[in-house]
């Protein structure tokens, strides 16, 4: 499983990010421009708990298999996998929600923040940013966690293949 790079996930954020300015900007000077959601930064501060709890849990459960301790559960690889899985998704998905209120936000920054209602909506993008990016750093951490170590020796990886 190849690992995530956060030049892709800052790419993702950029472009969604630029899109959705101008689609705001489009939105805005021919109809009324839907509101953001105050749960979109809840639910993305949720996902970013939720994976650091994983990370740190699966960090335990090595450490202790590692020292070899009494009644160590280990990490199985299967479930492992599906953790990563997990945060890699988590992380693309996060990046791309919060490029998206972050375009809007910065077109309500810029547009008409003397109206109190555009100004709380600025507001929730902001928090959608900063959650969308504790749940990319919760995924990298998740993910270097459970980075398997490097094989040096190529004809091992062939013979394993």
């Amino acid at each position: 499983m190849k690992q995530l790079r956060p030049a892709v996930l800052a790419g993702i954020f950029a472009i969604a990010g630029v899109l959705s300015w101008a689609g705001a900007r489009l939105w805005n000077a021919y109809g009324t421009l839907p509101g953001v959601p105050l749960a979109a930064p809840i639910v993305l501060a949720v996902i970013a708990v939720v994976l650091l709890a994983t990370a740190l849990s699966m960090r335990a459960r090595l450490k202790a298999q590692r020292e070899r301790r009494p009644g160590a559960k280990g990490v199985e690889p299967l479930m492992a996998a599906r953790a990563v899985v997990f945060g890699q998704a988590s992380a693309l998905v996060a990046a791309l929600v919060a490029g998206m209120y972050g375009g809007v936000g910065v077109f309500l920054l810029t547009d008409a923040m003397d109206v109190p209602a555009r100004r709380d909506q600025a507001w929730y993008a902001g928090g959608s940013v900063i959650a969308g990016a504790a749940v990319i750093a919760a995924a990298l951490f998740l993910e270097r966690v459970l980075k398997l170590p490097e094989d040096d020796d190529p004809s091992k990886a062939r013979a394993t293949a």
